[in-house]
């Protein structure tokens, strides 16, 4: 035997005494790791992270000694995706994956693609998808926790983990690259030292966070999970760079947040509300924050990278009783708050830093459920559509000129659902549940009603109908984005995603699902936007573009990129362009009037023809420094 024969079977051998004695004394295999976790804020939590999970880490010490951190992970992954497909076997996923295949089939053949849209595609993603951000890279961002739990009528997050199981991650998906494995790359999270008596290093516990884009294409990330019973907020501040793939920390904020809010303004500076607080979960903060402080400069170029930057406090709170309130920031450049209680809808000046009280919201407290900030032609968004939240109340509610009304419902009443823009200025409803967790047939069950998977759409007059059902029911921790090239992508729902894993064994935790709007199967050759320009627009300037297909275009629109969780999207926008002149292939189009109709960053640009059908979008950014 060579001399680096005999050092490896030491090491093996080292390695299995280490292992062996480990498992004596935990029982590790015969017993699975404890699972019954709370679910978050407004949840009810469970027994803890138990004896198992303790087990579980001395196994995972053991084995760190010789092979490293990572590897033992992923050993301690694998040891409990075991245990898990014991209690919940792989046929048990594989049929039911087949059953919603089939029934999405039959309930889909009474709808047309060319007037209802249709789902195209279904493929695994390494991520659940908590958290998503369609980059000005092209590129989507994922990113949520490491995979603690495989058996679906067990909680399915890991709220009140301590130690490195509570720990994040997230993945790069680039459409351009298909959508096998090979699509998608590792983006790890800053390895952090958390203060929950354990400071083990683990990749940063930043899920159930709030974030934001930055003027420079940069996505600012708030808050996160620093474990304990029931979910406790963590300080955390980064900052992805989507141009260098890599997340950057910054300085902590004054409290921990979990489950905050975030939204940019006309300034290109963020505004950050809400969480529950370090104290844990039914402690909410009324504290205010902003990045980056007054006196530091908004990250404008891509490369002004915030490394280190701190936030500043606003002198008015933000006294929400529930987390995750709406934010949006309008065309009067005021911040609009929109709290889940009736009696909590705020409007914040961001000049005067002053809080005055908005009338209010006719429906009772509201859940996890969607607001869109309304197209308004050339101009920004003057009101916000109030839907969803509430699984007895099909009505949506508008917000205007600092009046509500009630608005025309949608077929049935839904929470944790998605509504997001499209190119056209249509709305498209995507996601839902009964309620957290709870798909129409009890808590921690994967079986769903179907109407939970059906889209609904509203088109320009405000009117509602029923649309193409989804594969998955996906309802708390559900997500979806519109793309460049006009197709939506949806995912999110870590207990749906294991309950219906092709195979459980894998690194593939998750899935996306692409659904192809109406505006796709219109038949003949869609627009073409050939060239834009590559410099900074400045607001209300005169720019050129170039399409081929020119002479057929009658609008060209900014649509905002989507970063979004827990239904919560503070980013969309809609604007239409004016266009100006037309001469050949050259078209001459007026950007947005002023920062507070369209905030400073990057936006996609569409040229829609007369039948409303899109362009694949190119990217502008926005704002002249």
């Amino acid at each position: 035997m060579s001399r680096t024969a005999r050092r490896s079977a030491a090491a093996s051998a080292a390695l299995s005494a280490a292992l062996a004695a480990a498992l004596a004394a935990s029982a590790f295999l015969s017993a699975p790791a404890a699972s019954a976790h709370g679910a978050g804020p407004g949840t009810e939590p469970g027994q803890g992270h138990g004896q198992g999970h303790e087990h579980a880490d001395a196994t995972t010490d053991a084995e760190a000694a010789f092979i490293g951190a990572d590897h033992a992970r992923a050993h301690a992954e694998r040891r409990s995706a075991a245990a898990g497909a014991a209690e919940y076997p792989q046929a048990t996923r594989t049929a039911s994956l087949a059953a919603l295949t089939r029934s999405q089939a039959t309930a889909n053949k009474a709808f047309s693609a060319a007037r209802d849209g249709r789902f195209a595609e279904f493929f695994p993603s390494p991520d659940f998808g908590v958290h998503v951000a369609q980059l000005p890279t092209g590129k989507v961002l994922l990113f949520s926790f490491e995979r603690v739990e495989v058996n679906p009528t067990k909680e399915t997050g890991p709220t009140d983990r301590i130690g490195r199981t509570n720990a994040g991650r997230a993945f790069l998906w680039d459409p351009a690259r298909g959508t096998g494995a090979r699509a998608f790359k590792e983006v790890r999270p800053p390895t952090v030292l958390m203060p929950d008596g354990t400071y083990v290093p683990r990749p940063a516990p930043f899920f159930c966070a709030g974030h934001a884009f930055l003027p420079n294409g940069m996505l600012a990330v708030f808050g996160g999970n620093a474990g304990g019973k029931g979910g406790s907020g963590a300080k955390l501040s980064f900052v992805f760079d989507p141009w260098t793939e890599t997340w950057f920390r910054n300085r902590d904020m004054s409290v921990g947040r979990w489950y905050p809010s975030v939204v940019t303004g006309a300034d290109g500076r963020q505004t950050i509300m809400s969480g529950q607080s370090e104290r844990g979960t039914g402690t909410p903060t009324p504290v205010v924050e902003r990045f980056p402080a007054k006196g530091l400069p908004v990250p404008w170029r891509t490369y002004d990278i915030p490394a280190g930057m701190a936030v500043e406090r606003f002198r008015a709170d933000a006294p929400f009783r529930n987390d995750y309130p709406h934010l949006f920031s309008l065309r009067d450049g005021m911040i609009y708050g929109l709290g889940r209680d009736a009696d909590q809808q705020w409007l914040f000046d961001p000049v005067a830093e002053n809080r005055t009280a908005l009338p209010r919201r006719p429906a009772d407290f509201r859940g996890y459920g969607s607001a869109v900030p309304l197209p308004a032609g050339l101009r920004g968004p003057d009101s916000v559509l109030v839907l969803g939240g509430d699984p007895h109340d099909p009505n949506t509610y508008k917000l205007s000129g600092g009046r509500w009304s009630t608005e025309r419902p949608r077929a049935f009443g839904r929470t944790q659902d998605d509504t997001l823009i499209l190119p056209d200025a249509t709305l498209l409803t995507v996601n839902g549940a009964l309620s957290t967790r709870d798909y129409g047939h009890g808590p921690f069950n994967p079986k769903a009603d179907l109407k939970y998977r059906q889209t609904e759409l509203r088109d320009a007059r405000g009117r509602w109908r029923l649309g193409p059902a989804q594969r998955l029911p996906r309802g708390y921790h559900s997500n979806a984005l519109v793309m460049p090239d006009g197709r939506v992508m949806v995912t999110g729902d870590e207990l749906q995603q294991i309950a219906n894993d092709p195979d459980i064994r894998d690194a593939m935790d998750g899935s996306i699902e692409i659904y192809e709007p109406a505006y796709l199967h219109q038949g003949g050759t869609r627009p073409a936007l050939d060239r834009v320009p590559g410099g900074e627009l400045a607001h209300d300037a005169l720019f050129e573009v170039r399409s081929r297909t020119a002479s057929a275009v009658r609008r060209a629109v900014l649509l905002a990129p989507t970063t979004v969780t827990h239904a919560v999207n503070t980013s969309q926008r809609h604007l239409e362009l004016a266009v100006t002149t037309v001469r050949g292939e050259t078209m001459t189009l007026r950007a947005p009037r002023s920062a507070a109709d369209a905030p400073p960053g990057y936006y996609m640009l569409f040229l829609l023809d007369g039948r409303g059908v899109p362009s694949t979008a190119r990217w502008v950014k926005l704002g002249h420094r």
